[in-house]
């Protein structure tokens, strides 16, 4: 039997092939990890906003004591009665004063899970994107081997081309 002669182009292809395929694994690891992040920084930005929420309702309740104390206090007339009415309503203005402050520090922390959360999911899906155009790249070389036409590897070389360029765009984001 006479041996066909390979064609130099084949080589390229099997390598280029063989690079979009590491660049897909490599956006589908990373796409993922990021999406996880997303996940978890979605799930930290949900609990800060209960904790929020629970300080919001804590401070409602000592809103309405102190305005139902304010109102007694106006009633009474012993004036050893309005000082310990007066004292108490102070304490639940002291304790309105700390839970905004908390809540002003929780609602920061929330916003920042947010903000990376956004991030990620941009990340994700930059990675995303990658891998969808090298998946078509490599069936492109497949059938670039299959049929031996240097045409359809060239279009596979473009197409990779646009999934690498996304596959450096979920490290950096630059497009």
């Amino acid at each position: 039997m006479a041996e066909e002669k390979k064609e130099k182009w084949l080589n390229y292809l099997a390598l280029s092939t063989v690079i979009f395929a590491v660049c897909a694994t490599l956006s589908t690891f990373k796409g993922g990890g990021y999406g996880s992040k997303a996940l978890m920084n979605q799930t930290n930005a949900a609990n800060q906003w209960s904790y929020y929420q629970s300080k919001s309702i804590k401070a409602y309740i000592f809103e309405n004591q102190k305005d139902n104390l304010e109102l007694q206090k106006n009633l009474l007339t012993s004036q050893s009665t309005i000082s310990e009415y007066i004292k108490k309503i102070e304490f639940y203005n002291s304790k309105l004063k700390q839970y905004d402050a908390e809540k002003e520090d929780i609602r920061k922390k929330a916003l920042a899970y947010e903000k990376d959360r956004d991030g990620c999911q941009v990340h994700s899906s930059a990675f995303g994107i990658a891998v969808i155009f090298l998946q078509i790249a490599i069936l492109l070389s497949s059938i670039a081997a299959l049929v031996k036409k240097p045409l359809v590897w060239y279009l596979s070389m473009v197409v990779g081309a646009v999934g690498v360029l996304y596959f450096f765009n979920g490290f950096f984001l630059f497009l």
